[in-house]
């Protein structure tokens, strides 16, 4: 039986395949999957702390916890305040522990990747300082290519000004 210990939210948790976790509101859709950071993985007598296999998780649903009242007074001068909080929680479901479903998501990953087959030299590892710079001296398919590859991927706001600049251009 194997586990894995992931963080959340500034938490830890001990997980296994299969199992239903309620956890500080994470970022992501309901239904959709995303990979936590992994701390360690064990098992079978043995224990890796520096895992390199991926914990794949998905968002099962979304709701409030219980409700904490909180209440302030003061003696003898009639002052009382209550005033109650909620946390916002996650359903999360433990899907697979480095196993299969890894490989399928590396291939969704590398698709993207292959369509700006005109990017400039070295586009990825740019800065947008470098973007800035460059720019003009791309033709019009490198600068198509790059808008594209920015719009997937990195989504920069400078990035994508320069470009947009040099394409109105």
């Amino acid at each position: 039986m194997s586990y894995a210990i992931i963080s959340l939210g500034g938490k830890q948790y001990r997980v296994q395949e299969g199992e239903r976790l309620l956890v500080d509101r994470v970022p992501t859709e309901e239904g959709k999957t995303f990979h936590p950071e992994v701390l360690m993985i064990g098992g079978d007598g043995k224990v890796d702390l520096a895992p390199k296999v991926q914990v794949t998780v998905k968002v099962v649903g979304s709701q409030l916890g219980e409700k904490i009242r909180i209440g302030k007074y003061k003696p003898k001068t009639g002052y009382r305040r209550h005033t109650g909080f909620r946390a916002k929680l996650s359903q999360i479901e433990i899907q697979s522990i480095g196993g299969a479903k890894r490989a399928a998501a590396t291939t969704k990953k590398e698709e993207p990747e292959a369509i700006p087959s005109k990017l400039p030299r070295g586009y990825a590892d740019m800065t947008i300082a470098d973007i800035n710079e460059q720019v003009a001296g791309w033709s019009a398919e490198q600068v198509d290519a790059a808008l594209e590859y920015e719009r997937a991927h990195a989504n920069r706001k400078g990035a994508l000004a320069a470009l947009e600049a040099r394409k109105d251009s």
